[in-house]
């Protein structure tokens, strides 16, 4: 069964970078995308950043031009770089699975994930 192992979390002040990966015990089979969501405390999971099996990528408009996803095929890891960082993005970021039949228009919605890492934090003061 696949598990995703999320690392890089830590504390930075605004304006800094930090750099998530996800790393899979299997990329192979029915994934027909990979994202990160992320959660802040008393509030809902939502999804920054999701990568489509061909790489097609999208992002909320929170995030973007901030925030860039890729996958590192030959490591089987899923990275997430985030720039320019605000105290809003602090929460827990998790790295989930969608599998074959998920609705791209849907892949910053957490509902059509089935598989999830345990989280890591990320904290910004300002």
């Amino acid at each position: 069964q696949l598990q995703l192992v999320e690392s890089g979390g830590g504390s930075v002040q605004a304006g800094g970078s930090l750099r998530l990966s996800c790393a899979a015990s299997d990329y192979g089979g029915s994934n027909a995308c990979m994202a990160w969501f992320r959660q802040a405390l008393g509030k809902g999971r939502e999804g920054v950043a999701a990568y489509r099996r061909d790489g097609v990528t999208t992002y909320p408009d929170s995030v973007k031009g901030r925030f860039t996803i890729s996958k590192d095929s030959a490591k089987n890891i899923l990275i997430l770089q985030m720039n320019d960082l605000k105290p809003e993005d602090t929460g827990t970021y998790y790295c989930a699975r969608a599998p074959d039949g998920t609705d791209w228009r849907a892949a910053l919605g957490p509902s059509g994930y089935n598989v999830w890492g345990q989280g890591t934090q990320v904290t910004v003061s300002s």
